[in-house]
């Protein structure tokens, strides 16, 4: 009876680990949150998509060329566990990789976001000073860096509040 119970403690306990291993999906294409890990391919999202991203900006009035301003609140970023890089856009989060830095343009230096986990969103922060209209890009780095690690690039569309 003992080794009976050892060996279903054992087959429990490596189920468990291999749920914590990767992400898990639902049918409804759900991702519960996992650790962000070395060897992994992502990408990431703005505001829930991963394509034809977009920012709201406080930026009200008539515009002019050049002119900046905070994103609103509420707006958000996180990444999801990819297959194989197939596209320019799935990051490789490289052999040593433990989270994802997330960059804004010129002021990615500034202020990086921090993602820890798979699908687990992260306010882009309102002190951030970005174009009040037209495009640019987020960037999902690899932290810490190594020699494999591929970042994520997402274009996305700075949109003034009318």
């Amino acid at each position: 009876m003992a080794v009976r119970l050892r060996t279903l403690s054992a087959l429990g306990i490596a189920a468990g680990l291999a749920l914590v291993a990767a992400p898990a999906a639902h049918a409804d294409g759900v991702v519960d949150p996992a650790p962000i890990g070395p060897n992994q391919f992502f990408t990431g999202q703005v505001n829930g998509t991963g394509t034809d991203g977009a920012i709201q900006m406080a930026c009200f009035g008539p515009l002019t060329p050049g002119e900046t301003g905070h994103p609103l609140s509420g707006q958000t970023v996180d990444v999801l566990p990819a297959p194989a890089a197939g596209t320019a856009d799935v990051g490789y989060t490289g052999s040593a990789a433990t989270h994802i830095e997330v960059g804004f343009g010129a002021a990615s230096t500034t202020t990086p976001v921090t993602l820890g986990f798979y699908a687990v969103r992260a306010a882009i922060p309102t002190t951030l000073v970005l174009p009040c209209a037209g495009t640019g890009t987020v960037v999902f780095t690899p932290a810490p860096g190594s020699p494999t690690a591929r970042p994520a690039t997402l274009a996305v569309r700075y949109v003034p509040q009318p």
